[in-house]
């Protein structure tokens, strides 16, 4: 095959650097994002967050997208600094620079300006539903100003609560540091996982005698851990666990529902698991009637002792949309804005950069690439908030009905709806409302709350599966204990609201909401 040089013409696409930082800046969450920040403040030079509220010049954000070249540094003015500031007072959350008015350059490349606060408000329309309705209060009043990360790390520990209480015991040296190694070995949940012998293993691997010492050392600690607070602590098992809260209970219940609850316990946890009465009864000697009573008992009993100690700070979720209610009666709208406690103050480092304008010596390209990816930094933290705030904008326009009358007024929405009204693609909707959210009058949700298929209705229209849900909650809190809903009995009733909605799918939602089957909850 005879060699040659031929030429050939093809297009494709090619992300560049700023692009890739914006795409992965996009799909952080919260706690990522300020990670990344802090790594990039650790790593350029030219980037420091702003503490202060000082004047500071500015630099175009459209200069961020033009490349460097040799003429371009020539002719660079003093204002190479420059910032954006991501956070503001509660009287004025600016989202951009410093005189309160932002702007960032969408995909479409047209500008889209930031009013002041950053913020957006949306007028329900409550036409449809016949008047007002009352929205739901959050469970803190106006004033009270708590700070759940300040709750959380106040929160006290298992160990260190168990610690406080092995201090008033009177023990030995020895003892003593077998308690406190007893206890630092307990899980999360106020479980001992491992055995006494392979913690003793652990400690002496190659000494038989000094395992046999402390074997002993560890089986007296442990009978003072299972008599400290909360009850149940230390336990090998669930059946320990609920048999030392039993026991815990006995001079406080009725001795012999607390016999027959702790006969209970020695039997196959399964039999409990299954609530098979019957069995139980055959196997414990005593009534249905009593066993019945000691399974009550049984369920009221905490079969993770540890639960309440678990650190909270890592379930906190702070929102990055803020959707409050303005006005009242009839004239009211929702605002929606950016929260400012996560929105970072960062700017380019003035002093840094006038010295790079003023010196070109060894290495001055590659400081400049490093001042150019700086401003990149800050103009893609700026279009992420910009994008998270117009998606938010979508969706509370979409869902203004939820906003007022909850999740059962919820409307049918994908993510292709709010990408044809922005003129994004599907993919960045999806980035943006993975692991961001809103704080609302019913709570705080993430953005892919909002967002849920349709089913069908008689009237020809469309209801949302978060809706539909909402719904079965509702039935199953209404029913009657003795005689629950069934999944087709639920599936009738939706059929008579008007919802199209066949058993399998009931099944399939009340297993999303972790509701039990009839059966069971009949037996609770």
């Amino acid at each position: 095959m005879k060699q040659g040089l031929s030429l050939r013409v093809s297009q494709h696409l090619a992300l560049t650097p700023q692009l890739q930082q914006s795409i992965r800046l996009l799909q952080l969450s919260t706690l990522e994002l300020s990670q990344e920040i802090e790594q990039m403040l650790g790593d350029n030079p030219f980037l420091e967050l702003n503490q202060d509220e000082a004047p500071r010049e500015e630099f175009g954000l459209a200069q961020a997208d033009a490349p460097v070249s040799e003429g371009e540094r020539e002719a660079e003015s003093a204002d190479l600094g420059g910032s954006i500031d991501f956070a503001g007072s509660d009287g004025d959350r600016s989202s951009g620079t410093a005189d309160g008015e932002s702007s960032t350059t969408a995909t479409d490349g047209e500008p889209h300006d930031w009013e002041g606060d950053g913020s957006t408000e949306v007028v329900p329309d409550d036409g449809e539903w016949g008047g007002e309705a009352q929205a739901r209060r959050n469970n803190l009043g106006d004033e009270d100003d708590v700070d759940a990360a300040d709750l959380a790390r106040s929160h006290e520990s298992l160990q260190a609560h168990l610690h406080r209480q092995a201090l008033a015991l009177r023990l030995a040296e020895e003892d003593r540091a077998a308690l406190r190694f007893l206890i630092e070995s307990l899980n999360d949940d106020g479980y001992l996982e491992d055995s006494l012998a392979s913690l003793a293993a652990g400690l002496a691997p190659d000494d038989a005698e000094q395992q046999e010492e402390l074997v002993h050392r560890f089986t007296v600690a442990l009978r003072l851990l299972h008599h400290l607070d909360p009850a149940g602590v230390g336990a090998r098992s669930l059946a320990e666990c609920l048999t030392l809260q039993l026991q815990a209970l006995r001079g406080e219940r009725d001795p012999a529902v607390c016999d027959a609850a702790l006969a209970i316990c020695r039997q196959p946890i399964d039999l409990l698991a299954r609530r098979d009465v019957k069995r139980l009864a055959q196997l414990c000697g005593e009534s249905e009637g009593r066993i019945k009573a000691a399974m009550a008992m049984i369920t009221r009993l905490e079969p993770k002792p540890g639960r309440r100690f678990v650190d909270v700070e890592r379930n906190v979720v702070i929102p990055d949309v803020l959707v409050t209610k303005v006005g009242r009666g009839n004239q009211f709208r929702f605002r929606v804005q950016l929260n400012p406690d996560v929105m970072p103050r960062l700017r380019v480092h003035d002093v840094y950069a006038g010295a790079l304008k003023a010196h070109r010596g060894e290495g001055h390209q590659a400081l400049q690439q490093r001042l150019q990816e700086a401003r990149w930094f800050i103009k893609n933290i700026q279009q992420r908030f910009d994008t998270i705030l117009r998606v938010s904008n979508a969706i509370v326009e979409r869902q203004k009905n939820f906003f007022v009358h909850g999740e059962l007024a919820m409307r049918p929405l994908v993510l292709r709806e709010i990408a044809d009204e922005l003129g994004l693609h599907e993919s960045t909707i999806s980035r943006v409302t993975t692991a961001k959210y809103m704080s609302t009058p019913f709570g705080t949700f993430e953005l892919k709350y909002f967002f849920g298929s349709a089913l069908g209705t008689e009237t020809g229209g469309n209801a949302s599966s978060t809706a539909v849900r909402a719904l079965i909650r509702q039935f199953v809190a209404s029913e009657s204990a003795k005689k629950p809903l069934s999944d087709s009995q639920i599936s009738d009733m939706l059929k008579e609201q008007g919802i199209e909605c066949a058993r399998r799918t009931v099944a399939k939602y009340r297993e999303a909401l972790r509701i039990a089957p009839a059966n069971l909850r009949k037996a609770l």
